[in-house]
């Protein structure tokens, strides 16, 4: 009979938190004060953002481990993205965690977000630590807040072994963590204590043969493929001869050229590794997330790991605009079609279809926002594609026709309720609950169509003035709620290629928005701006001042444009209509009809109206 050994020298601890809460700032905290660092060393900030992306936007985008020691304990530390968009991220972290640290904001509370992400733990059986974070904020109500917790939890149908959760509360930016809200803090050491005491360390089998779940993918220039995972049994010694399983139960086996643990933000090579361990193993070319690396005389596989399914779809294309080429390194359709297919392997949440056209292919995925990271991805890394606008995936049940809904939070001002409650109710929207916390500022629930929701963040921000605040989390499908059309306005499509003109744009200020700048290349069915009427219409754009040798008071004033505001990506993505493309290369995001030719335009609509 085997007997059952707990790893006390090991805890592994995911952090959760919706966007904005503070979890890397915190988890920058933990690393200064386990002694990771030397007292005068320089050391950035936000250092588990590691991705150019993620230090842009201030969000965190891939899960990532990292490593710190306290008491003699090597706690391993998995950092979960916030977003729902990300979900796949944190459905593979969550696999190498054996309990979470819920991070809250003193103010705004459990959010959409956080719940998606708080549902994944618990389902996993996780042992939960809520911390409370921001409580120095003039506006932080942590009572409150705890009381959302309590009642988020039970909503999720929590263990009353979960209700029973540590509490503490901090202050993150500054390093400090107490367990009640008298308490004056100095440092986080209550926090690192509560995770070696709560968190359960690692339990396996005595003499139990290898076994490792694979839940990360990585590359070296050096070893090459790295695949990294939670150890769940036995012993791993650098160039043993294991075996691969994979997804249909295929085997193959393979000899791992050198293993290595995390210390801190790097890795440190090991010479063997053991049950707890998130290890990484170098030397095995052909292995995907989900895949068990076990010992060859007992193979094994362990349950792999399980995604929700995609929920949006985007066709990527070629780019044929007479502009193709010119800014983009890799521009053909079977270095689109590799990289794309590159992704699946690293991003579990991602599906990519062949759609029949050698020249397009179809990617499926969590939300709009998760495709623009990848589009924004691509072309930084020298990509040029078009892409199409992105459309819900819906099913069908019993003949009835079902689609993606998303649980929608707005928190706005007051004033704004009125106008908020309107534009989504015509998106669909019905509102669940409402609630004035008597500060000002409503905070409202709506199930609205995920397909509704595309496009609207910017109306949002301008309806609010930049004040509001919009979440959303997938809840499920139900049934369809009528067609919707999401623009009212028509597109200003330039009709020549050449250069914008300033004379040219000054008389087409107030036709629309304009989107371009002068001086700016443009090409027929290329769309330079925001009709105000429904309809398209093509314009010169390069159309210059007819120069007269009449001499009059009035011609020689300066023209003075408007300020222009270029569309970012996911501007762009929201605002295309079904008939229109975002051509996105390395330097420029353009948007432009699918068909160029104004003349096929303009038979192809009359074929659809007959």
């Amino acid at each position: 009979m085997s007997t059952v050994i707990t790893n006390n020298r090991l805890r592994n601890i995911a952090i959760i938190a919706h966007v904005d809460h503070g979890k890397t700032t915190l988890v920058d905290a933990m690393f200064r004060q386990s002694g990771l660092f030397r007292a005068n060393q320089n050391v950035d900030e936000r250092l588990m953002d590691t991705l150019e992306l993620e230090r842009e936007r201030g969000i965190t985008i891939a899960a990532k481990n990292c490593s710190i020691t306290w008491k003699g304990v090597r706690i391993n530390i998995i950092d979960t993205p916030g977003h729902s968009d990300f979900g796949g991220e944190v459905e593979r972290a969550l696999s190498m965690a054996d309990g979470a640290m819920l991070l809250v904001d003193a103010s705004e509370g459990p959010l959409p977000q956080t719940r998606f992400v708080l549902r994944k733990a618990l389902a996993a059986g996780l042992k939960i630590i809520v911390v409370i974070n921001k409580i120095d904020r003039q506006d932080a109500r942590p009572q409150e807040v705890l009381d959302e917790i309590y009642n988020l939890l039970i909503d999720l149908d929590a263990t009353d072994a979960q209700l029973e959760f540590p509490l503490l509360y901090a202050v993150g930016r500054d390093g400090i963590a107490v367990k009640t809200l008298d308490e004056k803090g100095h440092n986080l050491h209550i926090l690192l204590d509560t995770i070696l005491e709560e968190i359960p360390a690692p339990v396996y089998e005595g003499g139990a043969p290898f076994q490792m779940l694979v839940s990360d993918l990585g590359y070296s220039d050096y070893m090459g493929r790295l695949a990294i995972g939670k150890v769940f049994q036995g012993t791993a010694r650098s160039k043993d001869s294991m075996i691969r399983i994979g997804k249909d139960g295929e085997r193959l086996p393979l000899k791992v050229s050198q293993l290595q643990v995390y210390e801190g933000m790097i890795l440190k090579e090991s010479k063997a590794v053991q049950a707890g361990d998130i290890a990484v193993l170098a030397g095995i070319e052909d292995v995907q997330i989900g895949d068990t690396i076990c010992n060859a005389q007992a193979p094994k596989a362990l349950p792999r790991i399980k995604v929700d399914e995609p929920t949006v779809s985007m066709k990527f294309l070629i780019n044929t605009s007479p502009f193709a080429g010119k800014e983009g390194r890799y521009v053909q359709s079977s270095r689109i079609r590799e990289r794309l297919f590159k992704e699946t392997l690293r991003n579990v949440a991602i599906q990519v279809e062949e759609t029949g056209d050698r020249d397009s292919i179809m990617v499926k995925g969590r939300g709009e926002f998760q495709l623009a990271i990848i589009i924004e991805t691509m072309r930084r890394e020298g990509y040029e594609f078009c892409v199409g606008r992105p459309a819900a995936i819906y099913r069908y049940q019993n003949g009835t026709r079902l689609e993606p809904l998303e649980q929608l939070l707005v928190d706005c001002e007051d004033r704004f309720y009125g106008k908020v409650a309107e534009k989504l109710s015509l998106r669909k929207g019905k509102m669940t609950s409402m609630t004035n916390h008597g500060n000002g500022r409503v905070r409202m629930e709506f199930s609205i169509p995920s397909r509704t929701l595309i496009g609207y963040r910017d109306e949002f921000l301008t309806d609010t003035r930049g004040t509001g605040i919009m979440n959303s989390l997938f809840e499920g499908y139900g049934e369809f709620r009528g067609e919707f059309s999401g623009r009212f306005t028509g597109s200003i499509v330039a009709d020549r290629v050449g250069h914008a003109v300033p004379y040219a744009l000054f008389n087409l200020e107030p036709r629309g928005r304009l989107f371009i700048l002068p001086g700016e290349p443009v090409y027929e069915g290329m769309i330079i701006g925001e009709h105000n009427r429904s309809q398209d219409i093509n314009v010169n754009p390069c159309k210059e001042k007819k120069l007269t040798n009449i001499r009059a008071a009035n011609k020689d004033d300066n023209v003075i444009l408007s300020p222009i505001k270029p569309l970012t990506l996911e501007q762009a993505i929201s605002f295309i209509r079904e008939d229109e493309l975002v051509e996105v290369t390395p330097k420029s995001v353009r948007m432009r009809k699918a068909i160029l030719p104004a003349q096929k335009r303009h038979i192809r609509t009359k074929e659809n109206l007959a």
